[in-house]
């Protein structure tokens, strides 16, 4: 039986059904994302949805959807399913459905009379392109099919309504068609492996509703375009491939790519394989250039994920060319940033305070998963520009104080990780001395100083700055009941109980004794552990507002007042190995255990941004993100090494 299979039970009960999403990625920005009923629930979803870069920098959604429908002695049956006003779905083609599994890529069977069709769809790696297999496993008499394309042509932050405007005009190509709906938009080419009639039947479906975007306080509503229909026949056992895309194909050859394109894929039989494959997908090359998307469908490359992540979605899958391949992008947008230098380079937020102090850590984790030698060798440069740059004062919000500390302004704009904003300005305002923030640098400056110890002079200096950093963390963070100050500017102190404390317990160079790792990573476990992840705040601190649900601004509010995050748990598993060692296994293996249910809701095989902090945790956000898959891979990764001494 298959890892990721679900039954017709589950299926055509669309309460269940309508919550778990499919996502797969062409690795160069372009995606395929719906319902496991091909039941479009976002703004954000499509069968063939590409950036344009011609027109802006955010993704568009060019063809919507492609309903499919049985003919068998004149009757039609529709295997189609959208909804409508009034909670009304249309025209409930999940009824015919027997099973959906996505081991492989994303299996479809359906049931219709004595007619059982199976569809399989793979999106073709770096090309805009995605195919669909249409199989016709069992039919007892002569059978037509019926493929009615709905397009949008529109960005994913909009939506498209019936108007004058869009383009009608279509040309016939090999097997198929090419239309383009509106001036600046790529062509869309939807072709067959098999000669078929298209009727040109010019059509708006209206009203359509997207409900994720209800749930979300946004609008919902939608107008698409069918231009016509495709329709051929097919025989008991016979195999017909459609594949759209922004450019012709030779249709003769797409039985095979479909073939080729599926035996290079990882069976999702696992757990790890799950989020190995899904590792991959935010990995995003344009032009010769490399960079991890922050999440899927809405984020793009930011630089504190990017450095983040990066360690766990390549070293700890053991991808290290796929690292380093990355890490020429990101090294370049590095320099960009140090420089002054505008760039064209797709790296968002560099400009925070701590990302440079995030690629130290990147850099860190080469050394210890490759080699300090091959990290040396490779970005001893960039590891002595970053610690030069920051140490003289360089970085326009983070200064270093003669106290060793690094001070920052986050008053008026969010700069640390938890940077969401009402009006314009931080629901958090984190400022001054920021306890995260030290602690990277704490680490950083022993880490650079250790690797360049021949090097006098520079190390010193680094040395000699991080002991006074040391003392100044313990006077300034540590208080009386054993944990850490989230922030201190002046004479204010924010003595709420958040999981920016662990990042101390868990770095390779902390200025905290092994005592008072443990009362951190102690106090952590009592009022900030779930299942699903660390919360950002405690519900014994002022302000817990832990469900991520309801309009805009009301998520805002409860972004990190107490919403549990997966990948700050990796931080602290790491931190409870380091304390309690090889007798912590078992607890890591049952926290890590925790996450296998996600394998089949919210996003198959991937996991969501971020976690309600209150029972039942339910999933929330961008159906799957970066930061999440990779600590969870990453502490999977000291999991075996640990279990291997």
């Amino acid at each position: 039986m298959s890892y990721l299979r679900f039954d017709k039970t589950l299926l055509t009960n669309l309460e269940e059904s309508l919550t778990r999403e499919v996502l797969r990625t062409n690795r160069s920005g372009a995606y395929h994302c719906s319902t496991i009923v091909d039941c479009n629930t976002r703004k954000y979803h499509g069968l063939l949805v590409i950036p344009v870069p011609e027109l802006d920098d955010e993704n568009h959604v060019l063809l919507s959807s492609l309903d499919e429908t049985v003919i068998q002695h004149g009757a039609e049956f529709n295997l189609g399913l959208h909804k409508y006003h009034g909670d009304n779905f249309s025209p409930r083609g999940h009824k015919y459905i027997r099973e959906f599994e996505c081991e492989k890529v994303p299996t479809t069977l359906y049931r219709v009379g004595g007619v059982v069709l199976k569809k399989e769809k793979v999106f073709v790696h770096h090309e805009n392109r995605i195919l669909i297999r249409y199989t016709l496993v069992d039919a007892h008499s002569e059978t037509i099919l019926r493929l009615r394309p709905y397009l949008a042509f529109r960005s994913v932050r909009q939506y498209t309504h019936e108007n004058a405007q869009a383009s009608r005009h279509y040309d016939e190509v090999e097997n198929g068609i090419k239309t383009c709906m509106y001036p600046g938009y790529p062509e869309l080419y939807m072709q067959f492996s098999k000669e078929n009639t298209f009727h040109f039947q010019p059509d708006w479906y209206r009203g359509i509703e997207y409900p994720k975007e209800q749930e979300r306080g946004y609008d919902f509503n939608e107008d698409l375009y069918v231009p016509g229909y495709f329709e051929f026949n097919i025989k008991k056992g016979e195999s017909v491939t459609f594949a759209g895309g922004i450019s012709a194909i030779d249709t003769a050859s797409l039985n095979d790519l479909f073939t080729y394109e599926v035996e290079k894929r990882i069976p999702r039989d696992s757990f790890k394989n799950c989020l190995i494959n899904t590792a991959h997908q935010f990995l995003n090359k344009q032009g010769e250039e490399s960079y991890i998307l922050a999440g899927y469908p809405w984020f793009k490359c930011r630089a504190r994920d990017m450095f983040i992540s990066l360690p766990g979605l390549t070293l700890a899958i053991g991808e290290v060319e796929k690292f380093e391949v990355v890490m020429q992008t990101a090294v370049k947008a590095v320099y960009a940033f140090m420089n002054g230098e505008t760039t064209d380079l797709k790296v968002y937020e560099m400009e925070h305070p701590d990302v440079l102090m995030w690629a130290v850590w990147t850099v860190q984790q080469y050394a210890k998963m490759v080699s300090r030698e091959a990290a040396k060798e490779k970005y001893g440069q960039l590891l002595k520009d970053i610690m030069t740059y920051l140490a003289d004062g360089k970085h326009p919000n983070l200064q270093v104080h003669d106290n060793g500390l690094v001070y920052a302004n986050g008053r008026e704009k969010a700069i640390t990780w938890m940077n969401s904003t009402v009006n314009g300005r931080p629901v958090v305002a984190r400022t001054g001395y920021i306890v995260e923030f030290n602690s990277l640098w704490y680490n950083a400056l022993r880490f650079v100083a250790d690797l360049f110890v021949e090097d006098g002079e520079f190390s010193f200096r680094l040395n000699q700055i991080a002991d006074k950093t040391a003392v100044s963390f313990i006077d300034t963070f540590l208080n009386e009941y054993g944990y850490l100050l989230d922030f201190v500017d002046g004479n204010m102190m924010d003595w709420s109980v958040r999981p920016n404390m662990i990042f101390a317990a868990a770095f390779d160079y902390s200025p905290l004794d092994a005592k008072q790792k443990k009362g951190v990573v102690d106090i952590v476990t009592k009022e900030l552990l779930t299942p699903k992840g660390i919360r950002s705040l405690s519900p014994k601190s002022g302000g817990y507002n832990p469900n991520y649900v309801g309009p805009q601004i009301q998520r805002d509010y409860a972004y990190h007042q107490g919403t549990a995050w997966p990948w700050l748990e990796g931080f602290y598993l790491e931190a409870y190995l380091r304390i309690y060692k090889r007798s912590a296994i078992s607890f890591v293996e049952r926290q890590m255990i925790s996450y296998e249910d996600q394998m089949t809701c919210h996003c198959v095989g991937s996991i969501p941004e971020l976690f309600d902090g209150n029972p039942p945790f339910q999933g929330r956000g961008a159906v799957s993100f970066a930061m999440n898959v990779a600590e969870i891979l990453r502490t999977l990764n000291l999991l075996a090494k640990y279990d291997n001494q």
